[in-house]
């Protein structure tokens, strides 16, 4: 069931579209809310803009799985075609949003929200496509944590670059630079590791063992199921996981700013501190690939969601001016955030080898992921905040009882629910399982026994 991934020199290709992907994200949804401010939109009808534009967004992104299965099903060159029309849609939906023309002036909040929907679809589509293209590879659990640890790894990089960029050079400037990188990152793409099919046949209750490869084209027309990977235990496990340590990790990715201005009263390191985080995190990725070859993709991950549970309960113990040990905590939690990065993904793939759904519905694994992801950072904001509303929060303060609500939010939630998260790993994917062998394939290693 699992066939050779691509040799290891290759990998970088396979992972280049990242880069351009973070580089197009931060944007569309960080900077873009400022932007229309700026331009004299409304806050108020900003917000319900952006609330409807995420929402379109999440819900589709299944959709968008199981159409990509479809385009599959004609072979990964068709696959790569649609990536690059969804590239172009994609940097003329954000030229389209940054730059509106004078003629729109008067209905800006529904330029944004129409540019938004578009721009967004388009983006959604090519990160499925990427997505489920690497899981398709196959191979065994180092090489799918090695082929997800360099896209998160060009994911962190554009990350970087397009927090820098648009402040350093302006909009014109980032967008050509993304102009540049979009098609240099398909051509990559497209020269490095192509997936293969696997023959039509049930999922057994073990997992199947290996079988000759044939071309994508070759794969029989399956219809494509929206709600199959629910019907899966592993996947259903797999998912709680996932969406309760995405939410122990988005929600200080919420309230980091408060946090730094007002716990801490250090304002001007902010981005000296996310520097570190985001560094520290593209360093670690080597660590948590020799681990995944020591002990396992689940109990590597384990490993990480401890160190992050670690940092923040000692972050939940700092004060104004505590700044040299929050550059630490943000070193260390940034490592444990490469774990989170570079190993649920190769644990997905894992489950869709496993199931036997490999070479035929990762596209629907993808999108129900990337909905939860996007979902859990709006569940972040949608908790947190009113949290700390009802704790006696408000930005500025500085009461005692305000800044230990603050803390409370920003270390001790996420403890709970990285704990919680840790717990069902072990039960669900670690527990009684033996550490596996280099060339054990990736689903043995990660499935518990039924």
């Amino acid at each position: 069931m699992t066939p050779p991934a691509a040799p290891p020199r290759s990998a970088w290709r396979y992972g280049l579209p990242g880069l351009p992907l973070a580089f197009a994200a931060l944007p569309l949804y960080v900077h873009l809310p400022h932007h229309y401010a700026t331009l004299g939109v409304p806050l108020g009808a900003l917000g319900g803009v952006l609330l409807l534009a995420r929402v379109f967004d999440a819900l589709t992104d299944p959709l968008l799985g199981r159409w990509l299965d479809g385009v599959y099903r004609r072979g990964a060159e068709a696959v790569w075609r649609w990536a690059w029309v969804a590239a172009l849609v994609l940097w003329v939906g954000m030229l389209a949003l940054l730059f509106p023309p004078a003629g729109v002036s008067g209905a800006l909040p529904a330029w944004a929200l129409g540019g938004l929907v578009v721009t967004t679809l388009a983006y959604s589509a090519l990160a499925i496509a990427h997505q489920s293209w690497g899981a398709r590879l196959g191979g065994d659990a180092p090489t799918q944590a090695r082929l997800v640890a360099w896209r998160e790894g060009w994911t962190l990089a554009g990350v970087i670059t397009a927090s820098v960029l648009p402040a350093v050079a302006g909009w014109s400037v980032t967008l050509a630079v993304l102009a540049v990188a979009l098609p240099l990152a398909l051509f990559a793409w497209g020269r490095g590791p192509h997936p293969t099919a696997v023959a039509n046949a049930p999922a057994t209750s073990t997992p199947a063992t290996s079988a000759p490869a044939t071309p994508v084209s070759a794969t029989p027309l399956i219809p494509s199921d929206l709600r199959l990977p629910w019907r899966r235990p592993a996947f259903r496990r797999l998912m709680a996981v996932f969406v309760l340590s995405g939410l122990a990790s988005a929600i200080p990715a919420t309230l980091v700013l408060f946090f730094i201005a007002d716990r801490l009263q250090a304002p001007q390191w902010e981005a000296l501190f996310l520097s570190i985080y985001f560094l520290a995190a593209a360093a670690g990725m080597p660590m948590w690939l020799a681990a995944v070859r020591r002990v396992g993709l689940a109990r590597a991950w384990l490993l990480g969601m401890g160190l992050s549970i670690a940092m923040f309960v000692w972050a939940a113990g700092l004060d104004a001016g505590d700044t040299v040990a929050y550059a630490l905590v943000c070193g260390l939690s940034g490592l444990a955030l490469g774990a989170d990065l570079a190993l649920p993904a190769a644990l997905l793939a894992g489950v869709i080898d496993e199931t036997g759904d490999r070479g035929r519905h990762e596209g629907a694994y993808f999108g129900w992921w990337n909905l939860a992801a996007k979902g859990n950072l709006a569940l972040a904001a949608g908790l947190a905040l009113p949290v700390l509303a009802l704790l006696g929060y408000t930005p500025g303060t500085r009461d005692t009882a305000g800044l230990q609500a603050l803390t409370v939010a920003y270390a001790v939630l996420p403890c709970f629910f990285k704990a919680l998260a840790a717990a069902l790993l072990w039960h669900g994917f670690v527990r009684r399982r033996p550490a596996m062998p280099l060339t054990q394939p990736i689903a043995e290693s990660i499935v518990p026994p039924r």
